[in-house]
């Protein structure tokens, strides 16, 4: 009997440790610091999309068919393919300037997390003239393989590249 107490007291203190480490935020903490990462990354290749460059947008997406594009033209996209093929137009149009987050909320699941934030910064448009960024952004990444990828990006419209807001 006292052998068994003794083991449920050692089961029940490891368990306390566990779940305090827990609580105390330090798995959590880990998580937040490698979604922060992942959206980080995608500001980067956001701002590397604005040369030209659509390499680095490749990178922090996942590929997978149910991920979804909700852009500042406008549409709908739904699926690796289609994302792709809008990065790969945006990057075309070489849009030029910067885009920074602001004021980042992220909310983190098990394998799912969030970030809710402004997207500040400017553009130039067809016509050459420069265009300031002001829009929400929520983006939506999913833990593969280890890394935090992005399955989702939506914000407002900018009217310089609205183009088909109800389709595409």
């Amino acid at each position: 009997m006292k052998k068994r107490m003794a083991r449920l007291l050692v089961f029940f203190t490891m368990a306390t440790i566990s779940l305090g480490s827990t609580r105390l935020g330090h798995t959590s903490e880990d998580k937040k610091t490698a979604v922060l990462k992942a959206a980080e990354q995608f500001y980067v290749a956001l701002n590397a999309l604005f040369t030209g460059e659509v390499a680095p947008m490749k990178e922090v997406w996942s590929h997978a068919e149910d991920v979804t594009y909700m852009g500042p033209g406008g549409g709908f996209q739904i699926g690796w393919t289609q994302v792709l093929a809008s990065w790969e137009e945006q990057a075309a149009m070489k849009l030029g300037g910067k885009v920074t987050p602001d004021r980042m909320q992220i909310t983190i699941g098990k394998d799912i997390a969030l970030t809710h934030n402004y997207e500040i910064g400017e553009n130039v448009d067809k016509d050459g003239n420069t265009k300031k960024v002001s829009i929400r952004a929520t983006n939506v990444f999913r833990k593969e393989g280890g890394l935090w990828k992005m399955i989702g990006h939506h914000t407002d419209l900018l009217p310089y590249l609205e183009k088909n807001a109800q389709g595409k």
